[in-house]
């Protein structure tokens, strides 16, 4: 998916129908009554070749206080928020009303990007209403029909520029992965500059303190807070020249997630909506800050959300919020790292600070935490070093030899950076036992001072047979035959 679509206007002008008619099936109820949509319903939609996600919101009114219409508008400018693009529906048989002129002004100053269109305009009745449109001031409006599915034409041909400016911006913003190595390549990760700066995202429950902790970072409140769990809807990504304790200052883009609940929990579409933002953003992180509530660290949300970093092949860095409350430090910092080694094993020896976001105590440990973080994930070793190594190991703990097959580790390189990956050339590969490759991974971290980073070990195939066998053979028949039959004794 692209990018996001919003469709919003006043009640009953046929933004369901149009929803129903992107995503192939009939998820939203439709109604002569208006009102029917009350949140946001997420889909999968498809125009000729585009794929994107269209998001259905409720009818937006000018009520702006706490009743159900002003709920349901907080909803619709939260997704006006969130969307890259919005499209506008009027009714065209109606024409442009009071309301539309004043939601036209609410998207001018809060949407992205506006596409207008005037809904139910089949027939000569919608003529008036299209011309009207004009009077907006957010450009021609395309003259559709959702129940009919005329102008999706027009539609596909206002979407089609945007949604490759959107993939461009992906493949721009998109880190640096699985990047081949060679012999001749540096050791150096990749520079990090202002056109390309260290991408974060800060992940965790809600009210962990995310937003708190980017607002102390940033020095100013950039991003909304509050006591109430789940303020932050979308991943918003600030970008700010963050100094360490050594006084360099590194370009970084920090993305401020949702907080992530249990899937069992996430009932609210924007919440679904949000979570599914925050699983983006983690892939398009290079360093994936986990922040724990000191109060209650590593429940099994925590978990999934650190492990699912590390299977996107992230590096990791754990921050224990709210540690200015806490009475009992060192006893309780070292229960955290007993626990971080027994339920994180994948993740062991990353670091592991305390912060508190309120008084900024700390946040010269996770600045330098983060640069160390992505030096490890960008580590280069040399294949000489590798196979000193690899000869160390076997004579400790050869491989076991399952059904009486001995595995030969013949030779290994790394193949990868951004995470370190690894590839062993041996026998047997797939009777490799999976306790073997963890203690090869584990040695790896340790000797090679990688710890917390994810490691990738590959073991690849390579014969037995010997290369000359046969060759030996034929040398001496051809050599039989040039000097001619041997006479036999008797």
């Amino acid at each position: 998916m692209s990018f996001s679509l919003a469709i919003v206007g006043r009640p009953n002008v046929g933004k369901s129908t149009l929803f129903n008619r992107l995503v192939g099936k009939r998820l939203a109820l439709v109604d002569d009554q208006p009102g029917v949509t009350r949140d946001l319903r997420e889909g999968a939609a498809r125009l000729g070749d585009l794929r994107f996600t269209v998001i259905d919101t409720a009818g937006l009114e000018e009520a702006t206080d706490e009743s159900l219409q002003g709920r349901m508008r907080k909803l619709t400018e939260r997704a006006v928020d969130m969307a890259d693009i919005c499209l506008f529906m009027i009714d065209a048989r109606v024409g442009v009303t009071p309301t539309d002129e004043v939601l036209a002004e609410i998207l001018r100053k809060r949407a992205k990007h506006v596409i207008l269109a005037a809904n139910k305009g089949e027939g000569s009745a919608a003529d008036s209403g299209v011309l009207e449109a004009y009077g907006l001031g957010l450009g021609e409006p395309i003259r559709l029909s959702a129940e009919h599915g005329e102008g999706l034409n027009d539609l596909y041909a206002q979407l089609m520029p945007l949604a490759d400016a959107y993939e461009e911006r992906a493949e721009e913003e998109a880190p640096e992965v699985d990047v081949d190595v060679g012999e001749e390549d540096d050791d150096s990760p990749r520079p990090i500059t202002r056109a390309r700066p260290l991408q974060i995202a800060v992940v965790g429950r809600p009210n962990a303190g995310k937003s708190t902790l980017i607002n102390q970072i940033m020095g100013e409140e950039r991003l909304l807070t509050g006591p109430e769990a789940g303020i932050t809807r979308d991943a918003i990504s600030v970008q700010i020249d963050w100094a360490g304790p050594d006084g360099v200052a590194v370009p970084m883009r920090i993305f401020d997630t949702a907080g992530m609940r249990k899937k069992a929990k996430v009932q609210e579409k924007l919440e679904k909506l949000s979570v599914s933002d925050g699983l983006r953003a983690v892939k398009f992180a290079e360093v994936v800050v986990v922040l724990l509530d000191a109060a209650i660290p590593f429940e099994q949300q925590d978990l999934r959300i650190a492990d699912l970093a590390e299977r996107e092949g992230r590096a990791v860095v754990i921050a224990v919020n709210k540690w200015d409350i806490e009475d009992d430090k060192q006893e309780k910092l070292k229960m955290l790292r007993e626990e971080f080694t027994r339920l994180l094993p994948q993740l062991r020896g990353a670091p592991l600070v305390t912060v508190s976001a309120k008084t900024g105590k700390g946040l010269d440990r996770l600045h330098t935490a983060i640069m160390k973080a992505q030096e490890v994930w960008n580590r280069r070793v040399s294949t000489a070093q590798l196979n000193r190594w690899l000869s160390g190991m076997l004579e400790q703990h050869p491989p076991p030899a399952p059904q009486g097959k001995r595995i030969k580790l013949r030779y290994m390189t790394q193949a990868k950076t951004r995470p370190p990956g690894f590839v062993v050339m041996c026998s047997h590969p797939d009777k490799m036992p999976e306790s073997y490759s963890r203690y090869l991974v584990n040695s790896l971290r340790e000797d090679f001072d990688m710890p917390g980073t994810p490691i990738r070990l590959y073991m690849r195939g390579q014969s037995d047979k010997n290369p000359y066998k046969g060759r030996r053979k034929t040398n001496a028949g051809a050599l039989t035959k040039h000097l001619g039959k041997r006479p036999t004794n008797k």
